[in-house]
């Protein structure tokens, strides 16, 4: 069974400058390539699993996603840590239009999004890390039986959550 780490994107990957959908509109946050490169170098799977309410408020379409995190992608690769994957969830039962209005099992804090990857990627949840910048995405990876979940704050406090995840690494997982 493989083990992953799980990536919130907004708050964790790039700096959540609230619904960035232009890839002039993502900064990427201090230490996310050298945490993803070093979880590449530990055998670790890396998924991006996010909330896309902006899908759902129709400021932009699933095609602008997509592209925007082949774009990502792309910046992962040239870093030396290429993304494995991605889940989205462009669903919210408030303030979604038309179809995106619902109330759904893959929109965090449900861990439909991470249920999905496990089935998809063979992945022994005990075994992988969640980091997300949001209480929904704790309480996602709990619901999913992800073995550790880690709340980034503040914008740049990869710092510790690297910290924590070269001492996770040290012992056998």
């Amino acid at each position: 069974m493989n083990k992953a780490l799980f990536l919130d994107r907004d708050g964790v990957i790039n700096l959540d400058t609230g619904y960035p959908s232009a890839r002039e509109e993502i900064v990427f946050l201090e230490h996310i390539f050298s945490l993803c490169r070093a979880a590449k170098e530990q055998g670790y799977l890396l998924l991006v699993v996010t909330n896309q309410a902006g899908i759902a408020r129709g400021y932009y379409t699933e095609e602008d996603f997509e592209a925007l995190m082949q774009w990502m992608q792309e910046q992962f690769t040239a870093q030396g840590c290429a993304l494995d994957g991605w889940y989205y969830c462009p669903h919210h039962p408030e303030f979604g239009v038309g179809e995106y209005r619902t109330a759904c099992e893959c929109r965090k804090p449900k861990p439909g999004m991470l249920l999905t990857a496990a089935k998809e990627w063979d992945i022994d949840m005990r075994r992988s890390i969640l980091i997300g910048d949001k209480a929904s995405d704790i309480n996602a990876a709990n619901a999913a039986g992800v073995g550790n979940a880690w709340q980034v704050t503040q914008p740049g406090k990869l710092r510790e959550v690297m910290q924590q995840f070269s001492e996770l690494s040290e012992v056998a997982l």
